[in-house]
């Protein structure tokens, strides 16, 4: 090889050298961005973690009403963890039902939920301790909505399970172990707050609710409308009256007369919302208010109630309802808001009874 070809060689060299050089250098610099931007991903997420316990602790220490509270939370988990369906449960005393609490997303008020609810409560009675389930497959599920990634967090207070969280996505190994630990972190210290206020309203609830009947008391109606009046967009009130109850009470006697308000009563809270109010009103008279329910849903509600009662008493009796409603569009009081659905029961007294009737103004 004389000088010439040896000085092509060396320059061929320096300039694969070179190539060399700066594709190490590119490499270096990609994954030191790539590094980079996976640190700032995961510091973003760390904030919106952080963010997401400040907001809930907030929220915990500033609102007293338990569905507001549950609303919240169920919100919380829905943006931090981008969960598909939340659920909050509580046990009875005797562990034997549970108790849907609100927040708690649609699907698990239907059949289709039992599978999931039913598995998971028993791991958590058994276990005693959280649940995660990367990709949950059982072949007998022929549901098209099949939920694989499936994590559930027991409620506690002092060592004692009293219900349980459960959170669910479509997809399989959705959540991660982070997403898990954070969950049980956020569901921790909400957990003594959530069984504070329950003890709460379990002690309000002896001092609120008509002897009878087991509904509230007219008290309670009243300032659940007012809150709601402050705090909701719309609402619907019904009031109910039992026809022809003094024909009952000289039939029958005082004590099927009262055996008929429990009936009643005991089909309306069959029919109402756990966050809706049941009330007795006075007398044979009953009342339910609706928050956040428009006043064609009010009217489904109340009208399928009226052909519940004439069916599924005995003796057989039936009931008329006036239905009110009112909107934030509109300035109105609770006054006027009673006052209208007295004009409207009235109005179904007098023209055959066992029927709705609903305002003619809003």
């Amino acid at each position: 090889m004389d000088a010439k070809e040896l000085q092509e060689e060396l320059t061929k060299y320096k300039e694969l050298f070179h190539a060399i050089n700066t594709i190490t250098l590119l490499a270096n610099t990609a994954s030191s961005t790539i590094e980079e931007a996976q640190i700032y991903k995961q510091f973003k997420q760390t904030i919106s973690e952080l963010q997401a316990m400040n907001e809930t602790s907030q929220e915990l220490n500033a609102n007293f009403r338990l569905y507001k509270i549950m609303e919240f939370m169920s919100k919380q988990i829905i943006q931090t963890f981008h969960a598909q369906e939340v659920g909050f449960f509580l046990f009875s005393k005797d562990h034997n039902n549970l108790r849907v609490l609100p927040g708690t997303t649609p699907f698990f008020l239907t059949k289709q939920s039992k599978i999931y609810t039913d598995l998971l409560e028993a791991k958590i009675q058994t276990e005693k301790e959280s649940i995660f389930i990367g990709d949950f497959n059982l072949p007998h599920i022929n549901d098209s909505k099949k939920f694989h990634s499936l994590m559930a967090v027991p409620i506690l207070l002092s060592n004692s399970i009293k219900g349980f969280t459960i959170v669910m996505h479509q997809k399989p190994n959705y959540f991660t172990l982070e997403t898990f630990n954070l969950l049980q972190s956020l569901l921790f210290h909400s957990s003594l707050a959530l069984t504070n206020l329950l003890l709460r309203e379990e002690l309000q609830h002896m001092v609120i609710t008509d002897h009878l009947t087991k509904l509230h008391s007219r008290n309670f109606l009243d300032e659940n409308i007012q809150y709601s009046m402050k705090d909701d967009p719309e609402g619907t009130f019904i009031l109910i009256d039992i026809d022809n109850f003094k024909e009952i009470n000289d039939t029958f006697g005082h004590q099927v007369g009262d055996d008929v308000l429990i009936q009643v009563a005991k089909l309306i809270k069959e029919n109402i919302r756990g966050n809706d109010v049941g009330a007795r009103w006075g007398g044979e008279e009953l009342a339910i208010y609706l928050p956040r329910v428009s006043i064609d849903e009010g009217l489904a509600i109340a009208d399928r109630l009226v052909k519940t009662i004439a069916l599924c008493t005995f003796p057989k009796i039936t009931v008329s309802c006036g239905v009110s409603y009112w909107n934030k569009d509109k300035h109105d009081t609770y006054k006027y808001l009673f006052k209208r659905a007295d004009d409207a029961l009235y109005l179904a007294k007098g023209t055959g009874k066992n029927k709705v009737v609903a305002q003619k103004t809003a």
